[in-house]
């Protein structure tokens, strides 16, 4: 099968991935943190050792900064239910934002009273402040469109004020550099098992010191048993439950696979394909392509609808006659949908990745027409 739905999940996975989970799970299967026997102490070992290689790859002092969750939906939860709002208190992010990011402030509007600002990327972020603004959220890109938003000019904006900033980057790490001391970011969140290559059921926040959550959930932290309250020192006020430890075994490896193909070997390989795909879609009469042009900085994530076809029943011609993996709908985003007007039905998303090559973008462009000419005529 051709698989181009990367921006949901990364496939294949790196024969060091499973290789680092396989191992995990018959080598050394024990509760990183539950006990003294050395099985216990190499799963604790991983996680430590993963915690650093994040730590340094994406620009953060401190490791034991570097929180575990089983996704990005769930460090975002962290980062935003566990910040110290009260009511009244103003947030601002873009209109792009993933469901991950407006369902938990749409929450704290109900529950704690805040109020949200959604703007466009390109807006006047400084004018968008206002004097009860307590945190700035965005994407650092899109998952319908892939616009890369200026995550470094939004930054400046947040310092100018002294506001805290949350980058999404499920959709950018481990394709573009971020370093988050170098561009002014506060709290990172991302999933592992996208563009770092990982298994699925990993995720990480990365929180720079100094910022002060209060943990979303609670329970065992292996130590500091005996205290009734959480502990107060990081990772494990944050870490409630037993670790993922294979599929952190697995990020680490897909990390290290990153760092061996290098990000700008990445990103120039899944540029290319993505300027083949959005020329040889806008030479099909009948296709509207969405988002920037192919001369733009973009990701490699192209949506686009095909005249008088349904975006579904695009997605299962391509399924089940074209052995093509492709994503239709909403993707997640409706704040996205909402802004480039297509809420009425969504539209067709494919994505790159590191693994796919130019003759499968030629052949899925082959299906396009055919099913153009056949289905849409």
């Amino acid at each position: 099968m051709i698989y181009f739905d990367q921006a949901a999940s990364s496939f294949p996975k790196p024969q060091s991935v499973v290789h680092a989970v396989s191992e995990a799970l018959t080598e050394y299967g024990a509760n990183p943190g539950r006990g003294g026997h050395r099985l216990a102490k190499k799963a604790a070992s991983i996680i430590h050792e993963t915690r650093a290689e994040l730590a340094g790859f994406f620009g953060l002092d401190f490791p034991e900064n570097v929180w575990f969750y089983p996704n990005a939906t769930a460090a975002l939860n962290q980062a935003l239910k566990g910040f110290p709002f009260t009511a009244g208190d103003h947030v601002i992010a873009t209109s792009f934002e993933h469901n991950s990011v407006r369902r938990p402030l749409e929450y704290l509007k109900r529950s704690k009273g805040i109020k949200v600002s959604y703007i466009h990327p390109d807006e006047d972020w400084v004018k968008a402040i206002k004097v009860n603004t307590k945190l700035i959220v965005a994407a650092h890109g899109s998952n319908l469109t892939g616009i890369i938003m200026p995550v470094e000019k939004i930054a400046h904006s947040a310092k100018q004020f002294e506001i805290p900033f949350l980058v999404d980057a499920s959709q950018t790490a481990g394709v573009l550099p971020i370093d988050m001391k170098e561009m002014g970011i506060d709290m990172l969140a991302f999933s592992g098992h996208k563009g770092l290559l990982g298994p699925q059921g990993t995720g990480a926040l990365l929180v720079r010191d100094g910022i002060k959550l209060e943990p979303y959930m609670h329970g065992g932290t292996g130590a500091h048993s005996e205290d009734i309250g959480q502990p107060e020192q990081a990772p494990e006020r944050y870490e409630s439950g037993t670790l993922n430890t294979p599929g952190i075994a697995g990020l680490q490896a897909g990390l290290k696979e990153i760092k061996k193909i290098g990000l700008a070997a990445i990103y120039a390989h899944e540029s290319e394909l993505a300027k083949h795909c959005i020329r040889g879609l806008k030479e099909i009469e009948g296709v509207s392509v969405f988002g920037p042009d192919s001369g733009v900085e973009r990701l490699a994530v192209i949506s686009f609808r095909i005249d008088g076809v349904d975006v579904q029943e695009t997605a299962i011609v391509m399924d089940q006659h074209y052995d093509i993996a492709v994503r239709a709908g909403l993707h997640c985003t409706p704040l996205g949908h909402e802004t480039i007007g297509t809420m009425d039905g969504g539209t067709i998303r494919v994505s790159f990745g590191p693994y796919n090559t130019m003759e499968e973008v030629d052949r899925f462009l082959q299906a396009v027409q055919e099913i153009k000419y056949g289905l849409g005529s």
